[in-house]
């Protein structure tokens, strides 16, 4: 799994600052986060694991801003020399986590790499795919463990597609 993906790529890491993408990233990111260290105290690596939190906004609706709206984004200048993984949960046209990536890089950090659990298969993307990824999806609105439509099922335990009658109901 990407636990063991992560863990083997990273071998001389000895302290990993998680970046949870909210609000979707949550429940992935716990999960993974979880996953993570038990991975670590199994095979008995010094590894210390410290997680925090950003906002990243670029939807109204189903269509993308092209924008991208940080929200909660204090001052990030600690994360100079750190190895950053940023936990996402979907990844749509990417331009989004570019955007992202750009930002942090600004805070020299030893080395910044991208989990999501999902990836869109689009022709929309800009070509940007996550160094760990779990699952690819067709080109939908996708809801569910975590990932919402204007702040609806994001509580819902899995991921499900939803369908045009669902978008147009709750629509703001």
């Amino acid at each position: 799994g990407i636990n063991a993906e992560y863990g083997s790529s990273v071998p001389n890491t000895k302290s990993l600052v998680v970046l949870c993408v909210l609000k979707g990233g949550y429940k992935f990111c716990s999960e993974l986060v979880d996953a993570m260290e038990k991975y670590v105290c199994s095979c008995e690596i010094n590894m210390s694991i410290k997680v925090e939190f950003i906002r990243l906004k670029s939807y109204h609706n189903v269509s993308s801003t092209g924008e991208v709206e940080v929200i909660g984004l204090g001052d990030l200048s600690h994360l100079t020399g750190k190895d950053i993984l940023i936990v996402e949960d979907i990844i749509d046209t990417g331009r989004t986590m570019t955007k992202a990536l750009k930002l942090l890089k600004e805070y020299n950090p030893k080395s910044v790499q991208c989990a999501s659990l999902l990836l869109k298969r689009t022709d929309k993307s800009c070509g940007y795919v996550p160094e760990y990824l779990g699952f690819t999806v067709e080109d939908r609105f996708i809801v569910g463990f975590g990932i919402d439509y204007n702040e609806f099922f994001r509580d819902l335990p899995h991921i499900g597609i939803i369908n045009e009658e669902g978008i147009k109901h709750f629509a703001v």
